[in-house]
């Protein structure tokens, strides 16, 4: 193994030099691994793997790092299934992608380098002259009826990675089945020989890769606008607002919908303001961290603003952080975000008249059950599906193929991210942002702040707490004792099926492994079994009196098993108490009990 893997980084050295697309970065990063047999091992041990969220690691040299040679060979693997679909949309002048990036180091150089491997194929490439979201890409590839498209981006993650997310026609990630295809061709190249590159200011001055008209991104921009639900004279903009694209993407769009809406007192944390991919003022940039948020509410205090909003730098998911009525800023959780928006939205539809004949709200399986309540008190039916927003896209496109894509009113998940139009197939910050502005412009005429409005929700429906906690287990070893665990938990689910169908007994005791947090399970969905027409997968959700759960699943992208926790209590301090007897039910069955 050890001689393969220094064959392999030999082959990069005598290559990546001779290459069309060298990378003088990538050049002294190999020389400087000569003799470090280690980090030529981190380097080469691997290739980085292809799944429905493409492409994602550490920019750096070699196979298991993201460089303009794994990026090319991506897209030539890419081309090839494109080329290989006869089922696509062919058409006279050929396949058609589009592509974008965001603020990440090498972003514009990966998105130069795969449009000139499309365009040496034969696919005619349309690229955004400037960094854009990801639901900008989302919305091109439906405005221009591409067959596919690519993000640059690794969203949220630290500043040391960057990543490669395809998009299908739909303009939806793409399906576990096309991803397979897909890494299937990228896995019989050789990324020197077997890549078709080009010089990309050759191409773009031929024709081949011509830049997205600014009216495809104007259009992006109307159809934002027009998911609003409340007439101007019914809102209070008036507030002052804090912004931050925690030096992302979402600084262009986001403000211009907010300023051409008529919110006049926005400002953006000038820290945070300019893209930059070394995110200096936030390793993690991630508004689901207190710690990338904590710069904005320092301007927040500032400024003497009520609202603050951020956005991840390829401005797909929105942290939230209002002011109390003490004074204090609260950040919302994407479940208490997404509650927030669903409530607002359905009251303000059924108020306007605007709800339509079968209105659908859908979410992930591991989104707070207090959703499925709100929608329930509206009539809207909900739709759950398997963790990741591309699920929701994809039901989406299926409401489309039945002609009732405007059904749909609203989709969201506890990762913060949420949509509520059909324009684009992911989820949608400058959307949420747009909405979560309206909202609270709406509460304000009205004298109610979002903290106060989200109390009102836990007073009509119950005080929900939800949590998330995930356990490490590395290596095999880890593996193995990972699929241990889910056997426990099934042969729990099994026990509680069988007690369901008998009838239940005083004095249930721990070890039967039929409650947890003393709250008996009176349903159990085993997505293993592919529920409800989703693909299978290895998902328990433990239904629970009192309308409380428990998912556990082991991630797709770490070494860990998540267990999410939603829990329902007349306070705050008595729906923690219950969340601490759940979660410690849950630890006591892996650990040998029953």
């Amino acid at each position: 193994m050890k001689a393969e893997i220094e064959r392999l980084y030999q082959y990069w050295v005598s290559e990546a030099g001779k290459s069309q697309i060298a990378d003088e970065d990538v050049i002294k990063e190999l020389k400087e691994m000569a003799g470090d047999s280690q980090k030529i091992q981190d380097a080469f041990y691997r290739s980085l793997t292809f799944g429905t969220g493409g492409l994602r690691g550490i920019i750096g040299a070699g196979t298991n790092r993201m460089n303009v040679h794994t990026v090319a060979r991506a897209s030539q693997g890419l081309a090839n299934y494109l080329k290989g679909q006869s089922g696509l949309r062919w058409r006279e002048g050929g396949a058609k992608i589009a592509v974008s990036y965001d603020s990440r180091i090498k972003s514009e150089l990966f998105a130069k380098v795969s449009s000139g491997v499309f365009a040496a194929n034969g696919i005619r490439v349309y690229l955004y002259s400037r960094l854009m979201p990801t639901p900008c890409l989302s919305f091109a590839v439906r405005e221009l009826g591409c067959d596919a498209g690519v993000m640059i981006t690794a969203s949220h993650n630290p500043a040391k990675y960057n990543g490669y997310k395809v998009y299908g026609a739909d303009g939806g990630q793409i399906t576990s089945k096309a991803a397979a295809g897909i890494l299937a061709e990228i896995e019989s190249l050789d990324p020197f020989s077997q890549v078709k590159t080009a010089d990309f200011a050759a191409f773009l001055k031929e024709g081949r890769i011509a830049y997205i008209p600014d009216e495809v991104y104007a259009a992006f921009i109307q159809k934002v606008k027009a998911e609003s639900v409340s007439a101007d004279w019914e809102l209070d903009k008036n507030a002052a607002i804090v912004y931050s694209p925690l030096n992302g993407a979402g600084r262009e769009p986001v403000l211009r919908v907010l300023q051409e809406s008529g919110y006049a007192q926005v400002t953006v944390v000038k820290e945070q303001e300019l893209p930059d991919g070394h995110f200096p003022t936030c390793p993690r940039p991630n508004p689901e961290n207190r710690e990338a948020m904590a710069l904005g509410i320092a301007c927040a205090r500032k400024n003497h603003a009520d609202l603050l909003l951020a956005t991840d730098p390829d401005c797909d998911r929105i942290g939230v952080a209002v002011k109390s009525q003490k004074g204090e800023y609260v950040l919302l959780s994407g479940n208490e975000t997404g509650c927030l928006l669903l409530d607002y939205l359905c009251a303000r539809r059924k108020e306007r008249k605007t709800m339509p004949k079968d209105p659908v709200m859908m979410k992930t399986i591991v989104t707070t059950d207090l959703g499925e309540r709100i929608a329930d008190r509206y009539q809207v039916r909900t739709v759950n599906v398997l963790t990741g927003f591309k699920y929701i896209g994809e039901q989406i496109g299926l409401l489309e193929q039945e002609g009732k894509a405007d059904s749909y009113i609203f989709g969201f998940e506890e990762s913060y991210g949420c949509l509520s139009g059909t324009y684009v197939r992911d989820k949608d910050a400058v959307n949420a942002a747009f909405l979560v502005c309206e909202m609270f412009a709406y509460y304000k005429a009205r004298g109610i702040g979002l903290a106060e409005r989200l109390e009102e929700l836990y007073r009509d429906y119950g005080c929900y707490l939800n949590t998330q906690h995930s356990y490490e287990f590395e290596g095999a070893e880890g593996f193995r004792k990972m699929q241990e665990i889910m056997g426990k938990f099934r042969e729990k689910a099994l026990k509680a099926e069988k007690r369901g169908k008998e009838g239940w007994s005083e004095g249930q005791s721990r070890e039967e492994g039929l409650s947890f947090g003393g709250r008996k399970v009176i349903r159990v969905l085993d997505y293993a079994k592919g529920l409800d027409g989703l693909p299978k997968s290895d998902v328990l959700k433990f239904l629970l009196e009192g309308g409380s759960s428990v998912v556990i699943r082991p991630s797709g992208t770490e070494p860990k098993l998540k267990v999410y926790i939603s829990v329902n209590g007349g306070s705050r301090s008595e729906a923690a108490e219950i969340e601490k007897r759940v979660a410690g039910d849950v630890e006591f069955v892996w650990a040998g009990g029953r």
